[in-house]
């Protein structure tokens, strides 16, 4: 017997999932039933406010360990786009994704909707959008998120949180009644996809998967997996 309660609860942790199901007759394109998803997502946080960031995706890359080993890496970021071409999500090029998309250009996606029993996973390969797209998306961003760009060399060690405030004191001063430029090193990152899964959870974990693979002529082939 354990003598720490938390793990006898996970143990005994039981959700029968009822949500909804995912039928056979699924849309032959993986966008247009991922459209229909999303717009769920965001109609669910409305009307029950229990799924606060319906655009978050967790992002997986593969770092190269100095040994050789290789290492996937995740981290929750947020969906800032979708269409044919891919999905794009925005970030420091210098940070550890960004690096590590650089060497390895390959990427994981998850979808993650706990309160819709759902999730989509997407894989595919990596490429930076061109300046353009992340110009247009910049100036979209509130001001703060811009200096916080600048100020910020994202996944390098700092001493302390006060000296991580007083890097961003200098940005704020130094752009003080000008508009913030887009930094070279900040961009986004398009993930094209070869591969969706739409997963629905269904009771006694007898889940609904289907795959979406490419195709070379960039139509898609539909699978039903087994849970």
């Amino acid at each position: 017997m354990t003598d720490r309660p938390v793990l006898a609860r996970l143990a005994g942790e039981r959700t029968d999932y009822l949500a909804g199901s995912l039928p056979d007759d699924a849309p032959a394109d993986p966008l247009a039933l991922l459209d229909i998803w999303l717009a769920e997502a965001f109609a669910h946080r409305q009307e029950h406010g229990d799924l606060p960031e319906p655009s978050a995706v967790v992002l997986s890359t593969l770092a190269i360990e100095p040994d050789g080993t290789p290492q996937p890496r995740s981290r929750t970021v947020l969906l800032k786009a979708h269409d044919a071409d891919g999905f794009v999500v925005f970030t420091n090029l210098d940070s550890d994704k960004g690096r590590e998309v650089a060497a390895t250009p390959r990427a994981a996606l998850l979808l993650p909707w706990y309160p819709l029993q759902r999730q989509v996973r997407v894989e595919g390969t990596v490429q930076q959008v061109s300046a353009a797209e992340s110009d247009a998306y910049w100036v979209q961003r509130p001001r703060g998120s811009q200096l916080g760009a600048w100020a910020s060399h994202q996944s390098r060690s700092i001493t302390s949180r006060e000296a991580l405030e007083a890097q961003y004191a200098e940005v704020e001063q130094r752009f003080v009644g000008a508009a913030v430029p887009r930094p070279s090193f900040w961009g986004g990152l398009r993930v094209r996809p070869q591969s969706l899964e739409f997963w629905q959870g269904r009771p006694h974990r007898f889940h609904d998967r289907i795959l979406y693979t490419a195709r070379a002529d960039g139509t898609w082939e539909r699978h039903r997996l087994q849970p």
